[in-house]
């Protein structure tokens, strides 16, 4: 481990993930030190946080004018747009780089920070959906070690630690079944946004939360795990556990099965992530309550219905074909879902757009990162037409 404390980059610092980050820091003062910060539009939570840790460096990949002009007033000094991202991802003090942008944008400054030999905690599923063709082999090349944030994937880091990878039977990974678990299609037909953003156990971003509600979130974690832990994708599976207790399991050769448990929050996997492989005592602070068996009471656990949840069966399907699939896949979702949130379409025209927008793509096997952004940015284009 790196002598203390540790030093972050965090990419998405105002974000769901990057205030849980944040959090982290707070309660860990003497492990931790942010030296850079990013964000992209709420430059008003990006200066106030620039004030509390005084980063060495911080950048915002602002567009919109009235933002810029914000961001002019509050942090004149920020650098801009991807080139202030990638100095972020690749500070020279940095120890570890926590990915916790949304969407395509962390892909650059994630392979960049790999190439400048720092550690990987990743929380953007994008960049191993897209890239982990690309991302795995750089870092495995660079002597990097990618460490997962999300907390299925930390469960999964967790159980497989010590374990011999030819023991392995099958990665479990584990799903609320988010609001609509006991819905009806004609239910689901008529969903609102409004109902769609209450999860029953996670609070996250609009784009994670809806990619919950239509369960396209567990298929970008089998994919995710197959990158991370280089198991097959006939060696993954998605049980329903609706307490989020059990954040994901591992079944090995001889029948036995490890699990990672505890209450449903973020902070412990970011915590685990960044200071591994210590295990740090939260039981000065009140970041982590404790899980105390007998109020939890009972666990459940289902098979997940592809029926009502197509977007799961969508990414599967993608993550079979390879190539730019996946790459198109996160494009036509990343659109499909911003017209839901707007209201101009509904919750189940969400997987049908992006089936249409699958079977319209040439997928490009093997493709470099411009292959990859490519393919991305014409599913979004495509998605976006209304009438196919």
């Amino acid at each position: 481990m790196h002598a203390l404390p540790r030093r972050i980059a965090l990419l998405g610092s105002t974000g769901s993930i990057g205030r849980q980050t944040l959090d982290v820091v707070r309660a860990h003062p003497d492990h931790f030190r942010v030296v850079a910060l990013a964000a992209r539009h709420n430059v008003d939570l990006l200066a106030a946080q620039a004030r509390e840790f005084a980063p060495d460096l911080v950048a915002a990949d602002a567009d919109d004018p009235a933002v810029l002009a914000r961001l002019n007033e509050l942090l004149p000094q920020a650098q801009r747009g991807m080139d202030g991202l990638l100095a972020v991802a690749t500070h020279p003090e940095a120890d570890v780089l926590v990915a916790a942008t949304s969407g395509l944008v962390g892909l650059r400054p994630t392979l960049a920070a790999i190439a400048a030999r720092k550690t990987i905690a990743i929380a953007n599923k994008e960049t191993l959906v897209m890239a982990g063709h690309l991302v795995m082999p750089a870092a495995c090349a660079a002597g990097v070690a990618v460490v997962p944030i999300d907390s299925e994937h930390s469960a999964l880091w967790q159980c497989l630690r010590g374990e011999d990878p030819a023991s392995i039977r099958t990665l479990i990974i584990t799903a609320s079944g988010g609001p609509f678990r006991h819905a009806t299609l004609a239910e689901m037909e008529a969903v609102t946004a409004a109902q769609a953003l209450r999860h029953p156990t996670w609070v996250m971003g609009p784009k994670i939360t809806i990619d919950s509600a239509t369960l396209m979130n567990k298929g970008l974690e089998v994919i995710e795990a197959r990158w991370l832990f280089d198991v097959p994708y006939d060696h993954i599976e998605v049980v329903v556990q609706p307490q989020s207790i059990v954040h994901s399991m591992v079944e090995f050769i001889d029948g036995s099965i490890k699990m990672q448990a505890s209450l449903p929050t973020m902070h412990l996997p970011i915590q685990e992530a960044l200071s591994h492989p210590v295990r740090l005592d939260n039981g000065g602070n009140d970041l982590l309550p404790p899980l105390r068996w007998p109020d939890v009471a009972r666990l459940d656990f289902a098979a997940l219905d592809t029926a009502r949840f197509p977007c799961f069966r969508l990414a599967l399907e993608a993550a079979q074909r390879g190539g730019t699939a996946t790459a198109a896949l996160v494009g036509a979702d990343e659109t499909a879902v911003a017209l839901f949130l707007r209201g101009e379409i509904g919750l189940m025209e969400i997987p049908r757009r992006i089936a249409r927008t699958l079977a319209a793509h040439t997928v490009v096997d093997d493709p470099d990162l411009d292959a990859v952004l490519a393919a991305c940015a014409w599913a979004r284009e495509y998605a976006a037409t209304a009438d196919r």
